[in-house]
């Protein structure tokens, strides 16, 4: 029994959604977004409700029947209210800037590391060591903030680097600690 597949999806006031086959469009007050989903899985839809059922229960279709769930109800807080993830910079001289659409981060190489946003995603500096990707597809934002993490990742001996607001990183004595 999938529970996250059999959960309702209630619709927000604004979000349309249309079925073409196994294509998927969901369109909302902050945009649309189109997904094709397994053939296997039907969709029903009834008033501001949608639920999922699978055909039986084998193990491949249990797992098809909650991803497809969690992916459409991704989609549909993606165009109603959207998706955020914040990224801090800890670290002596480490700052982020946007030059255009292009973030430019300083992190102690010998030269700024550009990086691109996407086609809908939106990235903010509110102060020269905080980052805020926002977007309305939750893979892309994810994506995009570990990629942005990527290019230094915090180490365990000072913390410094890029991190997830909120991130816990574990400490480790030095040679010196006994």
């Amino acid at each position: 029994m999938s529970r996250i597949g059999n959960k309702i999806v209630v619709l927000p006031a604004g979000v349309e959604v249309k079925q073409d086959g196994h294509d998927i469009t969901v369109k909302g007050p902050k945009g649309e977004l189109t997904r094709t989903f397994s053939s296997d899985i039907e969709m029903n839809i009834e008033g501001n409700e949608v639920t999922f059922t699978r055909p039986n229960d084998s193990k491949e279709m249990k797992t098809i029947h909650g991803t497809t769930r969690a992916n459409f109800n991704n989609m549909v807080v993606g165009v109603s209210e959207g998706f955020q993830k914040a990224l801090e910079l800890q670290g002596v001289g480490y700052r982020a800037q946007l030059q255009g659409k292009k973030l430019v981060l300083a992190v102690g190489y010998s030269h700024p590391v550009e990086i691109d946003a996407p086609a809908g995603i939106e990235i903010e500096v509110p102060n020269n060591t905080s980052i805020i990707v926002k977007g309305i597809n939750k893979e892309v934002v994810g994506e995009l903030a570990a990629n942005i993490r990527g290019v230094r990742p915090p180490e365990p001996y000072k913390g410094k680097g890029i991190r997830y607001v909120g991130e816990f990183v574990r400490r480790k004595e030095g040679k010196t600690g006994k």
